[in-house]
């Protein structure tokens, strides 16, 4: 009897760990059809740059993010949009390619970048200030295609929706 206990409370024990971090993924997740699209474009010192995003602006949406995907598109992104200005805090639990996450404030400004971040990580990336949004898009598309802190973003999300002169 005292063996049948052991084993039952090591699988209790065993499962509660593999468990604890969260549901493991058995497939790749394709993308949220519930959630609103649109274009986005990002002003840059090299010319403006189009994304289609997905917007993940409530609070599911949001948690959810880019988890269980396995591709992103090159012109393809999610937008996260907060109520309110906030200093974010993202995670990459259970997603499963590198984006790179762009912070960005109430007026469109990128404050600033975290390139490639790491698959499954739970280490917290944050934004330098507070933000009002934060767009992922594929691991390298910003060293790759010039962007830097300071370049706008045009989206209704944000209070600037025309483009800046540099």
């Amino acid at each position: 009897m005292k063996n049948i206990r052991r084993r039952i409370l090591a699988t209790s024990l065993l499962l509660a760990t593999l468990f604890s971090t969260g549901p493991i993924l058995l497939h790749a997740a394709p993308p949220d059809k519930t959630l609103d699209r649109g274009l986005l474009t990002i002003v840059t010192a090299q010319g403006d740059l189009r994304f289609r995003v997905e917007v993940a602006d409530t609070p599911v949406a949001r948690a959810r993010g880019l988890q269980g995907r396995q591709t992103l598109a090159a012109d393809a992104g999610m937008l996260f949009v907060l109520e309110r200005p906030q200093k974010m805090r993202m995670w990459m639990r259970d997603t499963l390619i590198p984006l790179d996450m762009l912070f960005i404030d109430a007026e469109g400004g990128i404050t600033n970048i975290a390139a490639e971040t790491t698959p499954f990580s739970l280490t917290p990336i944050a934004a330098a200030k507070a933000v009002t949004g934060v767009l992922e898009i594929p691991g390298g598309s910003a060293a790759r295609l010039g962007i830097r802190p300071g370049d706008r973003v045009i989206h209704p999300a944000f209070a600037r929706s025309e483009p800046v002169e540099k």
